[in-house]
């Protein structure tokens, strides 16, 4: 089964808190080091992260991340980066472990989130956003 995700670079920031969540979930999230609110963290799209991802899609929201986003929280965050790690990161040739320490704390968004209890498609803030998770980095950053 092949979904739009697969050998993307995905950005996933935790919205939600951990109360009243089912164990799976805390564990799939821990896993993943989304261990506090407003925390992010940049992976590839295989078979095994896009399941964690949708396991825990009612806590989180993701999307397609552009490498002008990861500039800026480079340079934001002041983490050592270079425009060749950059590169390499946002074509594949090196896994975002490997050059960012993550998980990469942000801000809360500027002008707060729109709902913490609906789904991105429903006004809210949570699930799959596409590339409108650049615009929210942005607000975060």
């Amino acid at each position: 089964m092949k979904t739009h995700l697969e050998n993307k670079l995905i950005a996933i920031v935790r919205v939600r808190g951990t109360y009243g969540v089912r164990q799976e979930i805390k564990e799939t999230m821990k896993r993943m080091n989304l261990n506090r609110v407003n925390s992010m963290i940049i992976l590839y799209g295989n078979k095994s992260n896009i399941g964690m991802i949708n396991k825990c899609s009612d806590f989180v929201t993701y999307g397609e991340i552009d490498s002008d986003t990861i500039e800026l929280i480079a340079k934001k965050r002041n983490l050592k980066m270079e425009k060749s790690d950059i590169e390499s990161v946002s074509t594949g040739k090196k896994s975002p472990k490997e050059v960012i320490k993550m998980p990469i704390r942000m801000h809360p968004p500027r002008k707060g989130y729109r709902g913490i209890k609906q789904s991105f498609k429903a006004g809210g803030d949570l699930g799959y956003r596409g590339k409108e998770i650049n615009s929210l980095i942005k607000r975060m950053a």
